[in-house]
C-alpha cells in the first residue's frame, strides 16, 4: 500500500502519463490500464495539482444532487475536512445516502472552489454499506450535544467532536512518548493485575487466580500499585516512566473522575529535589501541547472555536508564560483567608499541578527511601511480610528518588476546553455505566 507521499508521486506520474493520451486510455486492455492509486480523504486534500485516477472510501457526509451534477462530501476519518465529489446524477441510487459507507474511483481535478485545492470527478460510485438514516442517531447538518452522542459510545465517533478528539488523543499519546524518549525515560510496561491492593480497591475489583487473591490496578497517585511496580525497575534505569490504563474504585460521579482512565507516571532516581520533578512536569505539559496543537489544529480549533471558545487564549498565555510556583505555606495562608473552612494536613514533600477548571492535573513527591522508618511503620500496620519486596528496594543500593502521575483524560479536558471527562474517552467508564 502506497503512503502519503509515495501515493501523490504516483498520481503525479499517472497524470503527467496519461494527459495526452486520456481519450485512448480506456481503450487499452485491462492488464494494461494504470490502475487507479488508493489515496486517505486526508492525501487527497493535501494534493496541489490535479492527478490521474483515484480511488477513496469513506463514509458520506452530505449528498446533494442537482439536475446536472451530484454533489458528495465524503469523509475516512484521516481529516476533520471532507473531500467534495463530483458526479453525474446518472450515478446516483437510493442507497447513496448521509452516513453510507462508499468507494469513489474518478479523477482529482482542480477546484473552481476557493476554499479547496481540489475536488474528486467520480468516474464510478460504489456503495459498501447503506445507511437507514431514519434510525441513524447521528442526523445530518445537526450539531449533537455531547451529552447526546454519549449514549452511543460505538456510533459517536462519526461525529466530527469526536473524530477530532481521537486524532487530537493520538498525536497527544504519540507525544508524551517522545516527550520521555527525547529526554532519556524507558517505558516500562506495567501489569494491570496485581496483588497490591490500595485505597480498599480490591474490595470492588476482585479476581481469583488458582490459589492467590489478586487485584485489578487500582487507587490513585503516590499510593498507585502501578506507580510501586514501576519503583522496581528505577533500581536499574535512572528515569523511567508508563503510561497505560488505570482502575478507580471510588463511587463518584464527577465531571473530573472515572472508574477507567490513563496515566501517565514518571520516576527519576537520584534527586532530592521536588524543583526536578516541577520541571518535568512544566516540560511534558509544553512540549505535548505544543506538539498536539502543531499537529492537529484543524481539530484543536474545533474545539476552541464550538466547545470553549476562550481557552486558546488562555493556553497562548499558559504555554508561554513559566508555571507559578507556591509553597505549602503559602497556600495555607491564601486558604486562610477564604470563606470556607479548610483542614491543614502537615506539610510533605509533594507537589500538584493546579489548572483552572479542572484543579489537580499532576500529583508528585520525594519518596521515602529511609529503610528503619519504613520498617517501623509496615510494622505497626502489620504488612511486614507483604511489602518485603518494598524493603528489599530500599536495601539493595537505594537511592534518593521521586516521580509523579497526570491524569491524561483531564489533560485532554484542560487544553480542548471540555467541561466533562467523560467527552475525552472513546467508551467512558464510571459507576453503574459500562457500555459495551
Amino acid at each position: 500500500m502506497l503512503g502519503a507521499r509515495g501515493g501523490l508521486r504516483a498520481l503525479r506520474c499517472c497524470s503527467s502519463s496519461t494527459s495526452s493520451s486520456s481519450s485512448s486510455s480506456s481503450s487499452l486492455p485491462r492488464e494494461l490500464r494504470v490502475p487507479a492509486v488508493r489515496l486517505r480523504v486526508r492525501e487527497a486534500l493535501r494534493a496541489r495539482e490535479a492527478a490521474g485516477e483515484v480511488k477513496v472510501q469513506g463514509w458520506v457526509r452530505s449528498v446533494r444532487s442537482q439536475k446536472e451534477i451530484l454533489f458528495l462530501h465524503i469523509n475516512d476519518g484521516s481529516s476533520l475536512e471532507s473531500l467534495q465529489v463530483v458526479a453525474d446524477p446518472s450515478l446516483q441510487n437510493r442507497d447513496l445516502t448521509f452516513g453510507s459507507a462508499v468507494e469513489v474511483q474518478g479523477k482529482l481535478v482542480k477546484s473552481p472552489h476557493k476554499m479547496q485545492n481540489v475536488e474528486l470527478q467520480a468516474g464510478a460510485i460504489r456503495v459498501v454499506g447503506p445507511c437507514d438514516t431514519l434510525s441513524f442517531p447521528l442526523k445530518f447538518k445537526e450539531r449533537h450535544p455531547l451529552e447526546y452522542v454519549r449514549q452511543f459510545p460505538h456510533l459517536r465517533c462519526r461525529s466530527n467532536v469526536l473524530g477530532a478528539l481521537l486524532r487530537i488523543r493520538s498525536e497527544a499519546t504519540a507525544a508524551i512518548h517522545s516527550f520521555f524518549q527525547d529526554n532519556g525515560f524507558v517505558h516500562i510496561h506495567t501489569p494491570i493485575i496485581t496483588s497490591n491492593d490500595c485505597e480498599g480497591a480490591g474490595e470492588l475489583f476482585q479476581i481469583e487466580v488458582a490459589s492467590s487473591q489478586v487485584s485489578r490496578s487500582s487507587g490513585e497517585k503516590r499510593h498507585h500499585p502501578k506507580f510501586q511496580v514501576l519503583l522496581t525497575k528505577q533500581r536499574a534505569f535512572t528515569r523511567v516512566f508508563t503510561f497505560g490504563p488505570t482502575f478507580r474504585a471510588e463511587n463518584s460521579q464527577s465531571r473530573r473522575h472515572l472508574a477507567e482512565f490513563y496515566m501517565v507516571e514518571a520516576e527519576l532516581s537520584f534527586t532530592e529535589s521536588l524543583q526536578d520533578i516541577m520541571q518535568v512536569m512544566e516540560d511534558l505539559f509544553k512540549t505535548a501541547t505544543s506538539s498536539v496543537f502543531s499537529k492537529c489544529p484543524h481539530d484543536v480549533e474545533l474545539f476552541h472555536k464550538y466547545v470553549a471558545p476562550a481557552q486558546k487564549g488562555r493556553l497562548e498565555q499558559v504555554l508561554k508564560n513559566k508555571f507559578v510556583i507556591i509553597s505549602y505555606n503559602e497556600a495555607v495562608e491564601i486558604l486562610k483567608q477564604a470563606p470556607q473552612t479548610f483542614t491543614f494536613k502537615p506539610e510533605v514533600a509533594a507537589v500538584d499541578l493546579l489548572v483552572p477548571g479542572i484543579g489537580e492535573l499532576c500529583g508528585g513527591s520525594l519518596r521515602e527511601e529511609r529503610l528503619p522508618f519504613l520498617e517501623s511503620r509496615l510494622q505497626r500496620l502489620g504488612l511486614g511480610d507483604t511489602y518485603q519486596w518494598y524493603l528489599d528496594l530500599r536495601k539493595f543500593g537505594s537511592v534518593p528518588h521521586g516521580g509523579f502521575g497526570m491524569g491524561f483524560e483531564r489533560y485532554l479536558q484542560y487544553i480542548l476546553g471540555v467541561d466533562n471527562i467523560k467527552d475525552v474517552i472513546p467508551f467512558p467508564r464510571f459507576p453503574h455505566s459500562c457500555l459495551l
